[in-house]
């Protein structure tokens, strides 16, 4: 759950004027464009129509007007979320909290109490609702589970009362499962950049799946399970190793080892992270929680070749020293966050900067069973490489499914030189 986050105005006096437009052959306009202007500038002294004149413009209104354009491509939504901007731009109602609940409990508004509804919207995925009480304004963002609330009011105090009472107790919280943990998940969204989310997964004990990793693997994961904050010397964990092998499977177990230290969370976006610093800083560095305190974080980058290859200097630019500073340089300094990175990069292709003695915490390659290991876990050799078989191709033998494949191509042939 996002903390909550404060914003405040000067009081202003700023006109807000909507129009309806229809321009279907123009792009579309932002729902709220300032125009500066001077006192005796067209725009701001021009009459109405049939030539009488415009009231006359404060000198707040002069210099920062409003208007609020709205097209033929605007939806309902829209027009609401702008709706909303009024009484915060013209400072009648100067301070505004907000709030963002994951999964909202089955039948809640999250309207508060003595909240009139001025507006309301529905689109095929999101809806808004515009409400209003006595010196507030409410604004309940709604998409599948989730909503973002938020308030406005003319006091401070007053702000964090009313957004207290749509949200206190809003979030649904299943009961907790032993074989569930919960982790997080952060995302650039287009709406509400930077953002984390978090979900309830299930991951087996380390006993359970300890027999779906070769011995080597095994006894390494042994070591990792029962580490401790007290035992942590590398900032660095690193799994590597050809697909299929289990590599996501056991950061799924190491979450549920951990979850009593450690906040494990998931970057859906990893090439995106070390490329934008603003979006690298919010997840580093984070929110101060006093709940928190002393906790730490592990981020798991999956399937980040190009970040920690040899050439990785060339071709990820920045990505990579972004990456080390984050681990063991300025920026990771008196957070306590590790990084965990998959790929399956061969251990000779990775960066000498990345496994560099000290830094990483763990480094291990999970590889495929062999052939004995493969034949006591499957029960039978059928099916069962000469060498070998990782644990996605014993899973689909116990199934009893193979991948779809296409025929290999004659020699000769000329399959493949057509559109």
């Amino acid at each position: 759950m996002c903390a909550d986050r404060q914003h405040e105005a000067r009081r202003q006096t700023l006109p807000t004027s909507p129009s309806k437009t229809t321009k279907p052959k123009q792009k579309k306009q932002k729902k709220q464009q300032p125009e500066r202007q001077s006192a005796g500038s067209p725009a701001a002294g021009a009459g109405a129509a049939g030539g009488s004149e415009a009231p006359a413009m404060t000198p707040t209104e002069r210099a920062l007007p409003i208007r609020l354009n709205v097209d033929d491509s605007d939806s309902p939504s829209d027009v609401v979320d702008a709706l909303f901007l009024g009484r915060f731009a013209t400072g009648e109602q100067p301070y505004a909290r907000s709030h963002s609940v994951d999964r909202v409990k089955s039948g809640l508004t999250l309207l508060p109490q003595g909240a009139r509804v001025l507006r309301s919207a529905r689109d095929d995925d999101r809806s808004a609702v515009l409400a209003e009480g006595d010196g507030w304004t409410v604004l309940i963002s709604r998409w599948n589970r989730g909503a973002d609330v938020t308030v406005t009011a003319v006091a401070e105090e007053l702000a964090d009362k009313v957004l207290r009472q749509a949200v206190e107790d809003a979030e649904d919280e299943p009961e907790p499962q032993p074989e569930n943990v919960t982790m997080g998940f952060w995302y650039v969204s287009p709406r509400r950049g930077p953002y984390r989310t978090t979900r309830q997964i299930s991951a087996g004990t380390w006993p359970e799946i300890r027999a779906n990793y070769t011995a080597p693997v095994a006894e390494a994961m042994d070591q990792l399970m029962k580490v401790t904050p007290d035992d942590i010397a590398g900032r660095l964990l690193l799994l590597h190793g050809p697909p299929g092998t289990g590599k996501t499977s056991a950061l799924r177990t190491l979450a549920r080892s951990w979850r009593d230290w450690c906040q494990v969370d998931c970057v859906l976006d990893p090439e995106r992270l070390f490329n934008d610093v603003g979006y690298l800083m919010d997840i580093a560095i984070g929110e101060d929680d006093g709940s928190a305190k002393g906790r730490w974080r592990l981020l798991l980058l999956e399937d980040c070749d190009e970040l920690i290859r040899g050439e990785a200097r060339h071709t990820a630019g920045q990505a990579l020293s972004r990456l080390l500073n984050l681990t063991d340089g300025l920026l990771g300094q008196g957070r306590n966050v590790l990084v965990g990175v998959t790929t399956n990069e061969d251990l000779e292709r990775l960066h000498p900067a990345v496994v560099r003695p000290g830094r990483c915490l763990a480094r291990i390659e999970v590889g495929e069973l062999t052939r004995t290991e493969a034949v006591r876990w499957l029960g039978t050799d059928e099916g069962v490489g000469r060498d070998g078989s990782t644990l996605a191709e014993l899973f689909a033998l116990r199934r009893g499914t193979t991948p779809a494949s296409v025929p290999a191509q004659p020699s000769g042939s000329d399959a493949g030189l057509y559109l």
